[in-house]
Parts: C-alpha cells; sequence; structure tokens
C-alpha cells in the first residue's frame, strides 16, 4: 500500500495505544491493508495472533511491552511495538529494549510518529540502546526483509515493505547485523566432503528420530542443546523451559516425528534439528480465518498432499563439537537423515533459516550441499 498513489487529504498522523480487545484487533489487521498489493504476503492466521499477544505467551514471564496504531483520517496506516526483555537484559545490560511488529505505508511522518513512541517508552524504562525489529523476541520472528522480495515468506518468517529499512535509516537507525535464509532443493547430491565424513564417525555416532512417548524430556534434550550450541551467537537469548514447552506443543500437533532428528556421541545427544511442513502453502488459501472451515482444510490438506516445502528453523550442534571434523559430521547428519522421508512426502525444497551473516562454519558447510542464499533480513540499532 503505498501513499504515493493514496495520498489522504490531511497529513495528521494521531497513535493510539492498544489497551482492549478491540484496538488489538485492529493492530492484528494492519498487515491486511500494508500489504494489499503485495502478492507474496502470506496472512497469519488470527487467532495465533491473539494468543501471541496475550497472558499466556510465555515471553511475558520475563518481558514487558507496549502497542500502538498509527491512524490518519480514522483510518489505520501503521503499527509498531516497544518491549524491554529482562532475560536479554541480564545478558547484555539493563539500558537495552526494543522495538517490533513495525508495518506501516510509506510515509516518513507514520514511521516517525511510531518510532518515537516506542522510544519514549523504551527511554522511561531506562533505555539507551534500542535494537529491533523482534517480534516479539530474538527467538521469535525478527528482522527487517531487505533483500528477496520476489518469493513468499516460509512459516514463522517475516515479510516487509520495502520501504521499511529506508525510513528506519531516515530515523538515524543503522544496521546492526543481517539474517540470511537459505534454499536447496532436497534432492541434492551429496558431496563427496560430506560421504567421506559420515562414514569416518558412522560408527561413534547415531542418528536418531524424536521419541514421542517421552517427549517431554526429549523437549528438555533439544532445549539444552540449542541454548549450549547459540550461548556464544550474537544477541543470544535463552529459551526458558515454558517457551520451549509452547513451541513443543506446536511440534507435536504438527510435524511427524522423523522431521525432528536427535545425533548422539558415544551415546550422549549431541546435535539435533528440527524441521517443519511449510504451512503458509495453506495458510495463503485461509486468508487469516480458522473458524468455520479453516480447521478442517489445514488438517485434510496436510494428511493428502502435504506440503511442497519445509523448512529448518533449529539446529545446532554441542560448543564442544563445534568447528572440528566431528562438529561438521552433526551438522551433515542432521541435514541428511531426514531427506529422503521429505522426498517420499513430497517435500521437494527446503529453506534453512535463520543463519547469522558472519557465521562463516555454519555458511560453508550449507554451500557445500548445495544451498542458495536467497533472503536477507536485518536488525536495525539506535543509541537514545
Amino acid at each position: 500500500m503505498n501513499d504515493k498513489s493514496d495520498q489522504p487529504i490531511s497529513t495528521v498522523v494521531t497513535l493510539h495505544p492498544v489497551t482492549n480487545f478491540r484496538e488489538m484487533g485492529v493492530f492484528i489487521d494492519i498487515p491486511w491493508r500494508i500489504y494489499a498489493d503485495d502478492p507474496m504476503w502470506i496472512p497469519p492466521l488470527r487467532l495465533e495472533r491473539r494468543l501471541h499477544f496475550s497472558r499466556f505467551n510465555p515471553f511475558f514471564k520475563h518481558g514487558e511491552w507496549q502497542a500502538w496504531v498509527a491512524y490518519r483520517n480514522k483510518q489505520p496506516v501503521g503499527r509498531i511495538s516497544a518491549q524491554i526483555d529482562q532475560l536479554h537484559r541480564q545478558r547484555y545490560g539493563t539500558d537495552t529494549g526494543h522495538f517490533g511488529l513495525l508495518e506501516c505505508i510509506d510515509d516518513i511522518k507514520v514511521l516517525a510518529t511510531l518510532i518515537h513512541a516506542a522510544e519514549a517508552w523504551l527511554a522511561d524504562r531506562h533505555t539507551r540502546y534500542v535494537s529491533g525489529p523482534f517480534n516479539l523476541s530474538i527467538n521469535q520472528e525478527c528482522g527487517i526483509l531487505v533483500d528477496g522480495f520476489d518469493t513468499p515468506p516460509m512459516v514463522m518468517m517475516p515479510h516487509s515493505r520495502k520501504w521499511y529499512g529506508r525510513l528506519l535509516e531516515q530515523q538515524g537507525y543503522q544496521p546492526l547485523k543481517d539474517l540470511l535464509a537459505y534454499w536447496v532443493e532436497v534432492d541434492f547430491e551429496t558431496p563427496r566432503v560430506m560421504s567421506v565424513l559420515l562414514k569416518k564417525f558412522a560408527g561413534q555416532v547415531r542418528v536418531r528420530r524424536l521419541s514421542r512417548n517421552k517427549f517431554g524430556e526429549e523437549m528438555e534434550i533439544l532445549r539444552d542443546i540449542f541454548n549450549d550450541a547459540w550461548s556464544e551467537n550474537w544477541g543470544f537469548v535463552p529459551f526458558t523451559e515454558a517457551e520451549f514447552a509452547e513451541l513443543g506443543t506446536s511440534l507435536r500437533l504438527l510435524v511427524p516425528d522423523d522431521f525432528i532428528q536427535i545425533a548422539e556421541v558415544d551415546g550422549i545427544p549431541a546435535a539435533f534439528m528440527v524441521g517443519l511442513p511449510n504451512l503458509n502453502e495453506i495458510f495463503a488459501e485461509l486468508n487469516g480465518r480458522l473458524f468455520p472451515f479453516g480447521w478442517v482444510r489445514l488438517v485434510r490438506r496436510l494428511k493428502s498432499r502435504g506440503v511442497r516445502t519445509g523448512r529448518i528453523p533449529l539446529m545446532g550442534v554441542r560448543k564442544q563439537f563445534q568447528n572440528t571434523p566431528l562438529g561438521i559430521a552433526l551438522a551433515f547428519m542432521v541435514i541428511d537423515a531426514p531427506r529422503q522421508l521429505g522426498l517420499s512426502r513430497g517435500v521437494r525444497a527446503v529453506e534453512l533459516s535463520w543463519i547469522l551473516d558472519d557465521n562463516k562454519a555454519m555458511r560453508g558447510i550449507l554451500d557445500s550441499i548445495g544451498c542458495r542464499q536467497y533472503k536477507r533480513y536485518r536488525i536495525y540499532g539506535k543509541t537514545l
């Protein structure tokens, strides 16, 4: 939705904080306006968004937030949130804060009104360093899309309008970190180095699928590996037990056990990979509605035709094995294990996301198996 073609008579922008159920509905619905002419955008499920912004989201056990909607001529033209994550502050300083959930028309007055409100709210809570967007934390959707607008987003990944980065930079925000998404056809030919490493460590490593009858224990294993593997990465904030349990609920409902692979070294869990069917293929047909018949269509589609693409959102190798031949083998193994299963289920391509731009080791592994970088997301920062 570009204001160049639909410029209202008035240029006055007003701001309303989101404080009740009705206003939250407006906040949730704004993307339908912003992306009305963008065929790549995938509508989220309104019910899921309601739950995400409710007190049931475990993020709010360690975080607080405020959301706003911008209006012009009584029409909503943008939105933003500001949030404080106490887990982030424990690791990076008590003067840090974030903005997120940014959507707006191509108008600097609208963006300025939104970002100034977020900055003022954060400043009142002793914030000096602002970064974002995080929706609502780094363990959820984050970043602004800056390259790769010609393809739709994968499940649980954001989409953006092209002007967001430009408008933020006009407000003094600078690029802080880039996040990459890679694409690979699942029938790729196994590279020689991968075959050699798989053979070398085959006797020491066992790769198994998730054990559903011990689901809670398995989720704790994955959380422990993830928090160890990612602990020295930029912006890392550990998953809490409650957050990973919530994620586990979704995985249990929607992901086959084989799509979750755990690699053990001498019987000790050392690496894992989680694959997701790209539910956005189905969500694109629902236009945000599960009721009255959306659930039926979702379940029928998954059971009958399934989906043609997938995403690997979670993957980790314990720190003690990183940057070693065994660590590279572990990464290869958890990527390779579900490939044939995916092919048998009709999955033809997978996105691996996101990968830090400066994570040379993982990018090298992905390059070696024929992955190609096809999207780039950016985190921005500013000192108040």
